[in-house]
């Protein structure tokens, strides 16, 4: 069905007369009565019959009207759905319990009338083919690459160091330090089963443990979060790592120890990675809320981050 002949049809109905509708619709008054002519042709049944007053609906015309009504708004849907400025600013995560996650709950905050479609794609490839195709507007990630070596067309900044916390059972042995430098964690198991090999976090952590003298076990299935704080609560001898924005909750009987590492700080580099010609307003007011980093004194990051 013509959408234009529908929307002549509605305009000639609210204007009751040919020529106001022509008006309206910028356009000639015949072609307005041709598309009116069309679309009767097409529908098989008369939808106006003129008078010396101008146009009335017939009774066909009548029970037309309110589903061209429908028509028109469904199509100013679909079109917002992807008119930059309009639809939803869509943006990947990782993971809605990460500090991406909470960066953007921030943003959110200070602009409440922002539309936002947040999505979690588990694979950095996935997250630059991506953006690069448009299906999302930005994903925060730590590159593992050089900026320059980027895909054409796309942008990156850093816009978040988060610092890395030791995360521990109460009966371990570090459990009642309030502080830990890298170089203490020598020796202790820290157990990681989701840190799945060549994952940008998994390359994160590998480097901090060469360059600090542990290991990092990734032995055993990744049952997900809780059973690994299940574990973790009950385990004289494992700890794990977690962001300081990362958000979990537990039961209280866990008694579980978030101990802040120090002397260097350990801190994870959250970049956001968007296409250079991405025109959605929200993007650059996000861009614009996240700000540029200042990289805090007597941290530590992997080579590929600096």
């Amino acid at each position: 069905m013509d959408l234009d002949a529908v929307r002549t049809f509605v305009a000639v109905a609210d204007a009751g007369r040919f020529r106001e509708a022509a008006l309206a619709l910028s356009v000639t008054q015949q072609a307005v009565s041709k598309r009116v002519a069309a679309l009767e042709k097409d529908l098989e049944v008369r939808l106006f019959t003129r008078t010396a007053r101008g146009a009335s609906l017939t009774v066909d015309g009548h029970v037309f009207l309110p589903h061209a009504r429908d028509l028109l708004r469904a199509e100013e849907r679909a079109a917002d759905s992807v008119r930059p400025g309009r639809r939803a600013l869509r943006v990947d995560v990782i993971g809605r319990r990460l500090a991406p996650a909470d960066l953007v709950r921030d943003f959110h905050r200070a602009h409440p009338a922002t539309a936002l479609d947040v999505v979690t794609l588990f694979d950095a490839d996935a997250a630059l083919t991506a953006v690069r195709s448009g299906s999302i507007d930005a994903s925060f990630r730590a590159l593992t690459l050089p900026a320059h070596q980027l895909p054409d067309g796309i942008e990156a900044a850093r816009v978040h160091d988060e610092p890395i916390e030791l995360l521990t059972g109460p009966t371990h042995p570090l459990a009642a330090a309030r502080t830990l430098t890298p170089a203490q964690l020598a020796g202790h198991r820290i157990w990681m089963p989701g840190n799945v090999a060549g994952t940008e976090w998994a390359v994160f952590y590998d480097d901090l443990a060469a360059a600090f003298g542990f290991t990092i076990e990734v032995t055993g299935p990744d049952f997900g979060t809780e059973p690994l704080l299940d574990t973790i609560a009950d385990s004289p001898l494992l700890g794990t790592f977690v962001g300081a924005r990362t958000r979990f909750v537990w039961p209280a009987h866990h008694d579980l120890r978030r101990i802040p590492l120090h002397g260097p700080t350990p801190v994870y580099p959250h970049s956001l990675i968007w296409r250079a010609d991405n025109p959605h307003p929200a993007l650059t007011a996000l861009r614009a809320h996240l700000g540029t980093l200042r990289p805090a004194r007597e941290t530590w990051t992997p080579k590929w981050a600096r």
